[in-house]
């Protein structure tokens, strides 16, 4: 028969309903102590373990705790508990510490009487323990133990002893500010005591080795998800749907799980992770909660669902029917009706296609797999995916009009706004899910959805209302997986519409061509796109890819900034992709006679601008990036090609005059390749490896710099004489004032690669 028992209480001899407890002691069938662990897990069962304990101990107000059964063996006086060892542990360490805070530690009362048979070190720390009094402005109170004389320096392998130190600056941390001649006052009133649990002795039931075993082979330690449902029934005890909050969790909510199993049979993590998301998004939608990184779930909810903040019956009406939502419904149905993966897949027209990695259209399954899980600093659940979920959720709890338009907006503003995907902005895009799900209405521009994205949907729903005829094809483009909803770069022009979103797709998937097309839109004009935040005061552009391992940076070229700041590409892409329209040849001959038509204009006109070059030498443009940094901020004859992948000068890269002029001459051994780092404006040298010879591209032409082995520099004098060259060793290119600038009127990749044969040849 149990008997409900304090600490201090369960050491008396003079038990009348049971054997008496003198001591206890912790068998050695036992494991340590593990309450005082290091893990993410166990931290946050130690917090809210002593965030009870304090509950009882201090305020005005104080609420006494039932700590469960412990069962144990009492064999002449000594308890050795089968089940409890973590809390009487926990609860001798507290009552040492607010004993010696209180003045009234004396290692005689029976209550000290606590001891371990597991370990000797851990018996003889325990007897240490309650003999020592800290001083009251003990900062580390693990740290002053260690300092203490009868400190053993071996004790530091003991896993038990350091979990107790743990403990102790847990408690310490907690219970620092606690009068602890009151708190001392509840945990030693054996008649309304602050802290109990029911002792339940096991007479006559074998041996303890024994009955260890068999507890442990049938009973398990309460799950995280048991322990959620205790604490969130007393953060709701108030609320009147309390009662169907019990009837739920334990029926309907968790058959919704079922289906997400795994092989343990046990949905517990899922359903947790569920509840996390819509704890998140009742947190981000609270307007006077403030953020507080790192809290645990249980505290995340009380502060969100408990009766002191003002809007919690709010957060638990969306609490009920985010759960309540998916109650007899085939989610994975639910989900592939309304989402496809791409464009690619032949997806029915009233699918939406999704591009978040992964090809699982279920962000229900997704959310319970992997909400709150990160792989580095990156949630594996997204902003992104949270944000499309919420809507679902929305949608079916309300019943929302035209949601296939809704959601494919709202994808939309997601993929078009992946620099605004923060934590801190999450409220402002939580409320501009909302109001577009609800309402229909596109945000405002703000604190939330990038204003780019937000400019092109207006554009686009003002075009659709004024040509519903382009739909279809405007839905197929926003479905491009380079363009992933963003058209700010297309005209909007509903007689052209169509068949150059066609164009556009096929010079997309012939990959293949991307170098011609680079070169094909240069004819065209300058379609590039100035880098930074600032287009007016940038050092770098962004123009197409050749290779197709970098495909995206199609994307950064065509999307990202508004319909104003991309007009100059715009109109370039217009008549670009008019102009591979109707043509009888293949794509590839019209690419080619694109570039070959426009030179020839160039070459009798002898306009030969940093244009010509690119479009004559696909080295030119060969960087997978499409990043130059252009010396003074304006392209030239001074260039710097980033490889692909590179978006900044911190790495190797490439000066697309000199790469051009040493492939031209095939490689010779006799040059370095051109690799270069530092900044744009640094002088850059093609090589000449047996003298050290330099020769720099410029806007004049070429700088040649002396060789670097002495033996060299009288050849040198001579060569510059013969070639014509001043001693100040520039090589001027002829050029005439076009536009207001000087551009080449003869060909400096020729000029540059004879230059460099000659300079070979005299032994240089």
């Amino acid at each position: 028969m149990s008997r409900i028992e304090s600490f201090i209480s369960a050491f008396r001899s003079d038990a009348t309903d049971g054997d008496p407890v003198k001591r206890i002691k912790i068998p050695l069938i036992q494991r340590d102590y593990a309450q005082g662990r290091r893990g993410v897990k166990v931290d946050e069962i130690r917090e809210t373990f002593l965030d009870v304990l304090r509950e009882a101990l201090d305020g005005p107000h104080p609420q006494r705790v039932s700590l469960d059964f412990i069962y144990g063996e009492i064999d002449h006086g000594t308890l050795q508990p089968l089940d409890g060892q973590q809390r009487l542990t926990t609860l001798f360490l507290l009552h040492w510490y607010i004993a010696a805070r209180a003045g009234v530690l004396d290692n005689s009362s029976p209550w000290t009487q606590f001891s371990y048979a597991t370990r000797q070190s851990a018996r003889r720390f325990c007897e240490r323990l309650v003999t020592a009094v800290p001083p009251s402005d003990v900062e580390k109170l693990s740290g002053w133990i260690i300092d203490q004389s009868w400190y053993l320096f071996v004790w530091r392998h003991d896993p038990t002893i350091q979990s107790m130190l743990v403990m102790l600056d847990a408690i310490h941390e907690q219970f620092s500010e606690v009068d602890a001649v009151i708190a001392w006052e509840r945990l030693a009133d054996t008649a309304e005591p602050a802290v109990s649990f029911h002792l339940l002795p096991l007479p006559d039931m074998g041996s303890a080795e024994d009955l260890y075993i068999k507890m442990n082979s049938r009973g398990k330690p309460l799950t995280d998800f048991e322990n959620f449902k205790a604490h969130f029934e007393k953060i709701i005890e108030t609320s009147p749907r309390a009662s169907e909050f019990a009837q739920k969790v334990d029926v309907e909510w968790v058959d919704v799980f079922w289906h997400l199993r795994g092989d343990d049979d046990l949905v517990d993590d899922e359903f947790l992770r569920y509840v996390e998301f819509v704890t998140e998004v009742c947190e981000w939608s609270d307007p006077v909660l403030p953020s507080i990184p790192g809290l645990p779930l249980v505290k995340r909810t009380e502060r969100i669902f408990g009766d002191t903040n003002p809007s919690s019956a709010d957060h638990l009406e969306f609490i009920f029917s985010a759960f309540d939502a998916w109650i007899d419904r085939d989610i994975p149905a639910t989900f592939s009706q309304l989402f496809g993966r791409n464009s690619h897949l032949n997806e029915p027209e009233h699918k939406v296609p999704l591009f978040f990695r992964g090809t699982d259209v279920n962000l229900f399954g997704s959310c319970c797999r992997s909400y709150g899980l990160r792989s580095g600093s990156s949630r594996l659940f997204t902003f992104g995916q949270t944000l499309i979920l919420l809507a679902v959720l929305l949608h079916i709890t309300h019943a929302t009009e035209d949601f296939p338009r809704r959601i494919r907006v709202l994808r939309n503003l997601i993929e078009g706004s992946t620099v605004e995907m923060r934590a801190e902005r999450m409220p402002r895009l939580i409320a501009d899910t909302k109001v577009l799900i609800l309402t229909g209405e596109l945000p405002e521009p703000g604190n939330g959805f990038s204003v780019p994205q937000i400019d092109d949907e207006r554009a686009k729903q003002l075009f659709r209302a004024a040509n519903p005829a382009t739909e279809k094809a405007l839905d197929d483009l926003e479905d491009h997986p380079l363009l992933r909803g963003s058209l700010n770069a297309f005209e909007l022009d509903a007689a052209k519409f169509e068949q150059r979103a066609e164009a556009f797709r096929e010079v997309i998937r012939s990959d293949d061509l991307w170098t011609e097309a680079a070169g094909a839109l240069l004819t065209i004009g300058n379609y590039e796109r100035a880098r930074g935040r600032d287009p007016q005061n940038t050092r770098s552009f962004q123009f197409a890819t050749p290779n197709k391992a970098y495909r995206d940076v199609w994307r950064l070229l065509l999307t990202g900034a508004t319909r104003k700041g991309l007009e100059p590409t715009s109109q370039v892409l217009a008549d670009f992709l008019d102009g591979i329209t109707g043509r009888p040849e293949s794509l590839a001959e019209t690419l080619q006679d694109m570039q070959r038509e426009w030179l020839a204009e160039r070459e009798v006109t002898m306009e030969f601008d940093w244009r010509y070059y690119m479009v004559k030498y696909p080295d030119m443009r060969s960087g997978g990036s499409g990043i130059y940094f252009a010396e003074g901020g304006r392209l030239g004859y001074s260039l710097c090609n980033l490889r692909g992948g590179m978006t900044q000068m911190n790495s190797r890269y490439r000066d697309p005059y000199l790469f051009t002029i040493w492939r031209q001459l095939g490689e010779p051994p006799e040059v370095e390749n051109p690799w270069f780092i530092g900044y744009e404006w640094n002088p850059r040298f093609l090589t000449l490896i047996a003298s050290g010879t330099g020769i720099q591209c410029f806007d004049d032409g070429f700088r040649l710099s002396a060789p670097t082995e002495a033996d060299s520099v009288s050849v040198f004098k001579c060569a510059l004489a013969e070639l014509g060259i001043g001693d100040d060793g520039i090589f001027a290119i002829e050029q005439t004032a076009i536009g207001g600038r000087q551009v080449d009127s003869e060909d400096r990749i020729e000029v540059g690669a004879a230059l460099v044969r000659a300079l070979i040849s005299r032994g240089l």
